[in-house]
């Protein structure tokens, strides 16, 4: 398999080799930037490096026309307000075409080795502890949302939507901490989220808020466990 020097060499050079001068540069004078050909060498380079056979030089070169063209049209389009979203793209981008090419590479890799009923229960798993637990949660404690100043006020200093992704990632957390068997780390989890979630509450001096809070953290961690336990039966 060539699917992990490919992204070794992808991660080498898209994040370690490639300093912060090199893209505000490129962001600037876009494809006229030497620094974007500077860039592309480093990946055909890196590739051949950790391939280490000279046979597979059409590899290298698809990488860099492809990371060229993915990161050309990136800096012809995107915007201070796109930036991030481009970022992604990006990244995408260039993992799919890693991935194809690894896939073309070994072609006895057939998707139903991929996407056999183990894998599909843990990506089942993974996607319903993202965006659809978080609906159930809000709307499971919603008849008891705690509407007061405080509430209002601590509501208004924290990030947007922070809550909803502090949950989905403490939720994936805990399922993979119950797929690998270390129950302890669940345990910690509860713990760190206890110390800095209530230490914050008690600011707030609301008991319906603290127990509010205290329901949905509890909802959520027994969401993530019983999906891991049922995911390892």
């Amino acid at each position: 398999m060539i699917f992990i020097p490919l992204i070794l060499a992808h991660l080498l050079g898209d994040f370690l080799l490639q300093p912060n001068s090199w893209v505000a540069d490129k962001e600037q004078k876009k494809g006229k930037s030497k620094f974007l050909y500077f860039h592309v060498l480093i990946h055909i380079t890196l590739v051949f490096i950790f391939l280490w056979n000279v046979q597979l030089w059409w590899i290298a070169l698809i990488i860099g026309i492809t990371h060229f063209l993915i990161d050309w049209v990136k800096l012809q389009f995107q915007t201070a307000k796109t930036k991030r979203t481009w970022f992604f793209v990006d990244q995408l981008l260039h993992i799919v075409v890693i991935v194809l090419l690894s896939v073309f590479y070994y072609p006895y890799l057939k998707w139903e080795d991929l996407f056999n009923h183990d894998n599909l229960k843990i990506i089942t798993a993974v996607v319903f502890l993202t965006v659809p637990s978080s609906i159930i949660i809000k709307t499971l404690i919603s008849i008891w949302t705690p509407v007061t100043v405080e509430h209002s006020k601590i509501q208004t200093e924290s990030l947007v939507n922070a809550g909803k992704y502090i949950g989905i990632l403490e939720r994936l957390l805990v399922f993979v901490f119950i797929i690998v068997n270390h129950w302890e780390g669940v345990g910690f989890m509860i713990a760190a989220k206890s110390v800095f979630r209530f230490s914050d509450l008690a600011e707030a001096k609301q008991r319906k808020l603290t127990e509010y809070v205290l329901i949905g953290t509890l909802l959520s961690f027994g969401i993530a466990v019983l999906t891991g336990i049922l995911v390892n039966t």
